[in-house]
């Protein structure tokens, strides 16, 4: 029996990388995982693999949520987990960012999280409640160069995330957010992250598994947390881990 039988689940961006784990995870525990991107043929591999269901989503089209969770809601009942996954990032100095990089990014990264939030609510309402686990990033917590549009989207996630809680919450429906440093996927593909770690207190990559273990403890076990962020960046936002030696003359 698992922690999750009989729930119905949505996650975005489960064709690959942290969204594909997270599906895998989910189903593993009993739930009814609905697999949501763009990219059609990996998403319906991973429905497939994990016996779940895959639908066509822009995240960033409120139409196309609609569709989607009437789809779902007559297929397999309420809508009881929503996990926002989809992302994307762009390398880009603020003051060149075009402004259609700058809206697509938002687009995807925080209109998306809004309008999937809007669109299952009413959904979990009828079931009697739901979680909604919101991706985030340490971006959402401290600022990088070159990032603007996403680390600006990432705190939007974090301040969403608690407004959402603070509404919903009495209608049983929590709200989290998880803030993963660098992780092992598609999007960190090709980066030079190796010199982000050395100074953590973890010095390696984390890998999809890993944050797809927490967010099924914030689905399934963490029953009196809502509006808050979780962070797992293997120390990243810590601090550095310097060699400080004292050296220091006791004596006046």
């Amino acid at each position: 029996m698992g922690k999750l039988d009989g729930k119905v689940a949505i996650v975005t961006g489960g064709a690959q990388g942290m969204g594909a784990a997270d599906s895998i995870i989910l189903a593993a525990e009993g739930a009814k995982v609905v697999v949501c991107d763009v990219l059609d043929d990996l998403g319906v591999a991973v429905a497939a693999q994990i016996g779940g269901d895959y639908r066509h989503l822009d995240v960033t089209d409120e139409q196309n949520w609609a569709a989607v969770v009437t789809d779902v809601e007559q297929s397999h009942g309420s809508i009881g987990i929503l996990i926002n996954n989809a992302g994307v990032v762009g390398f880009t100095p603020v003051a060149t960012t075009e402004l259609e990089e700058w809206n697509r990014v938002i687009g995807i990264n925080l209109t998306g999280v809004f309008l999937g939030i809007r669109a299952v609510a009413a959904s979990m309402k009828t079931g009697g409640g739901g979680v909604i686990v919101n991706i985030s990033s340490t971006a959402g917590l401290v600022g990088y160069p070159n990032l603007a549009a996403y680390v600006a989207s990432k705190w939007g996630v974090r301040g969403l995330t608690k407004s959402a809680a603070l509404e919903l919450g009495r209608a049983n429906i929590r709200v989290v957010s998880i803030h993963p440093g660098g992780i092992r996927t598609p999007m960190t593909a090709g980066i030079e992250l190796s010199g982000m770690f050395a100074s953590q207190p973890i010095p390696r990559i984390g890998e999809p598994e890993e944050v797809a273990k927490l967010v099924l403890y914030l689905v399934a076990d963490a029953t009196y947390s809502t509006g808050t962020e979780f962070v797992i960046d293997g120390g990243l936002t810590v601090g550095s881990a310097l060699n400080i030696t004292d050296n220091t003359d006791d004596g006046e």
